[in-house]
């Protein structure tokens, strides 16, 4: 997935982010480390400010 770092929104950016880990860390395809990165990203999201 290229994205022209112009027009790249914050979301995408931390997705890139946790996608560029998990694959220096696992062996997945692109398709697949991607779906987990976006899987990540939401649950980080989701966990209340206070447990952070």
């Amino acid at each position: 997935m290229s994205i022209d770092s112009k027009n790249v929104s914050p979301y995408d950016r931390r997705v890139q982010l946790v996608l560029a880990t998990i694959k220096e860390n696992e062996k997945l395809g692109n398709k697949a480390a991607m779906n987990l990165a976006v899987k990540v990203l939401h649950t980080l999201d989701h966990i209340p400010e206070k447990v952070r």
